[in-house]
């Protein structure tokens, strides 16, 4: 069993910025790849960004790409990510979930996601909002 410890979140202006972290509490083949989804009020939850932690590759969607940057601690034996997130808009309002998965492809499509197994964090939210 893979257990995911996700902090950060809070409300913050437009154009501000924030970090999530996702810490997980071991390394598997089914948690390979670390990243974020998000699901706003009365929409579908969707990939924000992925990395695959052994070679380092990032997705991320169009919707956030050139604002927000995920990464991985220095010390590879935390298992823990990072998601900075810079220019913040109001569409960015969400909650966000931490999710480990064994291809970083999953990160596009939370359908293909949740075919495969995988785990997921509880979920912490972020608002957007002047």
């Amino acid at each position: 069993q893979v257990r995911l410890v996700e902090s950060g979140g809070g409300s913050v202006q437009p154009g501000g910025s924030l970090r999530l972290s996702c810490a997980s509490s071991r390394y598997t083949y089914y948690s390979r790849c670390l990243g974020w989804f998000r699901q706003a009020p009365g929409k579908e939850r969707e990939g924000v960004a992925g990395i695959y932690l052994a070679e380092d590759t990032t997705y991320y969607a169009d919707s956030v790409k050139g604002r927000f940057t995920i990464s991985q601690s220095q010390d590879s034996a935390e298992n823990r990510v990072y998601l900075q997130m810079n220019s913040l808009k109001p569409e960015d309002t969400a909650t966000y979930y931490c999710a480990a998965l064994p291809e970083l492809a999953s990160y596009t499509d939370y359908t293909r996601a949740t075919s495969t197994r995988g785990y997921w964090g509880q979920g912490t939210q972020v608002t957007v909002s002047s």
